[in-house]
């Protein structure tokens, strides 16, 4: 399967809204568990899936990323380019334009501490400015590059939660959320989602004594279904303050296999090129020799103490780095800290996670943003953007991701994906381009309907 059709298999939870067109029906409450944090916040940190997802209940980017690869309006009302190097949107107000260009703006601002920056580099002045004129936003490119919406559609390009309504639902207080009448692409079928933060002991739990219809965040099971893995994480590492045959004492070291399958936390998949197998393909990689044994070092890994899984890879690699002659002292920090630290360039080893987009190009901007080589945006973007065809683009940033991966002080381990599972009253869960459930399509199926659809 080619990665283009990889992206465009939507996996559909329950009935699908085309088989269960003459029942759907607006109403009702469906109850959802997940093993993520009680509240999410700023967009740019809520970079997890889980935590993606749930941000996408409140707050919504300007669009979203079809199976086709073409960007629809989300949040926008619009999007438009009435030159090659213009970029258009209108939102649903004053006030959320306003919000969203500070948002950005911030994003890219020399304190930003966001490889997700990277995402808004081809505006003029790498989206340090950007000026909203009413509802409308007007984005002006410092030179072409077709995938800008495709690249507006992350995440973490969401609007601020705090304020003016911007997603499909809204907080009504303890773990509700009711859907929004004038959400811009129509109200979601559900009246209200009742949440439940727990762990994976407490989502099997309630689980199997139906107390919850919806349940996000658990591992690979036999009624569990996910997205596409977008979700990469690396080992970064400083070139300045390591030798120069880190790279291969890490490779000689560290199996991809046997880590994902034994440390992380499923659906996941090994990742042994620059960008993860949803967005290129992955040929077998040949596992280099040890480098001759050299004095011995001592170095520290930082990693993020929200993500059990991360804790568990650094306790791997700091047992398998000590076979190669290094002492590796593990320092768990949040996200916040952690990113600032990858800002400043203040860490000898890190586990880098991110939120990769559905697309080769702005995917590739991130991850040598954060590969500490913002340099390169500059060279390899204009040639990229250069090419009008989205296909010869996407094949482009392929290659070019192949030819830099060695030169990136970045050493890819893993993908990671959304586990999701409903109860079969619950129709309408797809999984969109980027891997995360649109639960603003999801609705409550007649008794007959439960009765006949079975678990998927």
């Amino acid at each position: 399967m080619t990665p283009r059709l990889a992206l465009a298999g939507l996996i559909l939870l329950g009935a699908s809204p085309s088989l269960a067109a003459g029942r759907t029906r607006y109403g009702g409450e469906v109850r959802m568990a997940h093993a993520g944090p009680p509240e999410v916040g700023e967009p740019s940190l809520a970079d997890t899936p889980l935590e993606a997802t749930l941000l996408g209940l409140l707050s919504r980017p300007v669009c979203s990323v079809t199976p086709e690869g073409e960007a629809h309006p989300a949040l926008a009302r619009e999007l438009s380019r009435p030159t090659p190097q213009v970029s258009r949107l209108t939102l649903p107000n004053a006030a959320t334009a306003g919000a969203l260009a500070r948002a950005w703006m911030r994003l890219s601002s020399t304190e930003g501490a966001s490889p997700y920056r990277a995402l808004l580099y081809p505006l003029r002045g790498e989206g340090r400015q950007v000026n909203a004129s009413g509802a409308t936003l007007e984005l002006a490119l410092s030179f072409p590059w077709p995938d800008l919406e495709r690249a507006l559609c992350h995440p973490a390009l969401a609007a601020p939660v705090s304020g003016t309504p911007a997603g499909p639902f809204s907080s009504a207080g303890r773990g509700a959320l009711d859907a929004q009448t004038g959400w811009p692409r129509g109200r979601p079928y559900l009246d209200r989602l009742l949440l439940t933060a727990t762990d994976e002991r407490g989502l099997a739990r309630m689980w199997s004594s139906r107390q919850v219809q919806v349940e996000l965040g658990v591992s690979s099971e036999s009624d569990t279904v996910s997205g596409a893995m977008l979700y990469a994480t690396y080992l970064a590492f400083s070139p300045r303050r390591l030798p120069s045959d880190f790279r291969q004492a890490v490779e000689s070291s560290i199996d991809r296999e046997d880590l994902t399958r034994l440390f992380v936390h499923g659906p996941a998949v090994p990742m042994p090129h620059l960008l993860p197998p949803a967005l290129m393909p992955q040929g077998p990689r040949a596992r280099p020799t040890a480098p001759p044994s050299g004095p011995s070092r001592k170095v520290t890994l930082i990693y993020d103490t929200a993500l059990e899984d991360q804790r568990a890879v650094a306790e791997r690699i700091q047992v398998k780095l000590h076979e190669r002659g290094y002492t590796v002292a593990l320092e768990p920090l949040s996200r916040a800290a952690l990113r600032a630290r990858w800002a400043k360039g203040d860490f000898e080893l890190m586990l880098h996670a991110l939120m990769l987009p559905p697309a080769p190009g702005p995917a590739l901007a991130v991850v040598l943003d954060a590969g500490g080589r913002k340099d390169l945006l500059g060279v390899e973007l204009p040639a990229i953007g250069a090419l009008t065809d989205m296909a010869a683009r996407d094949a482009r940033a392929r290659e070019r991701a192949l030819a830099l991966a060695a030169t990136l002080p970045l050493l890819p381990l893993y993908a990671q994906g959304l586990g999701v599972r409903a109860m079969p009253e619950v129709g309408g869960l797809v999984m969109d381009t980027q891997g995360l459930p649109t639960l603003d399509g999801a609705f409550l199926l007649p008794a007959e309907g439960a009765a006949v659809g079975g678990r998927p």
